[in-house]
């Protein structure tokens, strides 16, 4: 995460930023928001925030279209200034400029909708294509034989590191997230409750909020994980489970009957996991 907080308030269900006085009304209905020295806050229907974009109808579809712009360029300059197709130097390159740019703050705006998901995929999916030992191999193979995880299980990691972090008070919980603890299911999350008499666009973005996201995502991951007491033996024991877990993201070409993230594995598969279990 980049360790800056912006600070947000809603009002009338208008999102407005008090770093950048720009409102994004997510309602028909006009309302007027002025700045510290008076001024009117304008309505905007896309708002740049620390570098992400969101737009008016509570959609990151204008950020996601600008990442994978920005990291398609950044592959295509890749490809053409280095002509060493190795494994050594391509994965440096994937790892040192071309995943930044698909990312950058992505526990906010990660992405739930397969097409989305494809995507996001799609640049990592063609740049190891272009690696020599890879070039027989089908996408799902190639992250096996690299050792990678799809960019949907890095987010989805992300998201979890972040919610260890919120539990033990190392960044602010902004979203006002819960947690209980038994001895036998250890620390879990509160899934927020949801009107569901609520419209179908209010109900996909507050499936896809980090709140519910997030929630959803460390109550997936075993016992063992969510008791972490150091950072670096979170990383190692998440890292651990997640190569027991099947990484088949959805991508251009593959057919997959499940959306391949940790919450979706854990409700429609049992797997022998060794000493993981996704039964908690």
């Amino acid at each position: 995460s980049s360790g800056i907080n912006a600070e947000y308030g809603v009002m009338n269900y208008t999102l407005y930023s008090t770093l950048l006085l720009r409102q994004l009304p997510f309602s028909a209905e006009n309302y007027q928001y002025y700045g510290p020295d008076g001024s009117t806050i304008q309505p905007s229907n896309i708002v740049n925030d620390l570098g992400v974009l969101q737009s008016s109808d509570g959609s990151w579809t204008p950020h996601l279209a600008e990442l994978t712009t920005k990291a398609r360029r950044m592959s295509g300059w890749a490809l053409s200034v280095f002509s060493d197709r190795s494994t050594g130097t391509m994965l440096t390159l994937l790892q040192s400029v071309i995943r930044p740019q698909v990312e950058y703050c992505s526990p906010l705006w990660n992405p739930v909708k397969k097409r989305d998901i494809s995507s996001i995929e799609d640049i990592q999916r063609r740049f190891t294509r272009k690696i020599d030992s890879c070039k027989e191999l089908s996408y799902w193979e190639r992250l096996e034989h690299l050792d990678l995880l799809s960019l949907q299980r890095r987010r989805e990691r992300y998201i979890v590191i972040h919610v260890w972090k919120i539990l033990n008070e190392i960044v602010p919980n902004s979203v006002g997230m819960k947690f209980r603890k038994s001895s036998r299911r250890g620390i879990k999350a509160t899934v927020p409750p949801f009107n569901h008499q609520a419209q179908g666009a209010i109900s996909t973005r507050f499936e896809s909020s980090f709140a519910v996201r997030g929630a959803q995502l460390w109550n997936s991951v075993p016992k063992e994980v969510r008791e972490c007491q150091s950072l670096h033996a979170l990383k190692v024991s998440l890292g651990n489970f997640l190569r027991t877990v099947p990484d088949e993201p959805p991508v251009r070409g593959y057919t997959t009957a499940w959306s391949n993230s940790l919450i979706d594995w854990k409700r429609g598969v049992q797997l022998n996991l060794g000493e993981y279990s996704f039964i908690s």
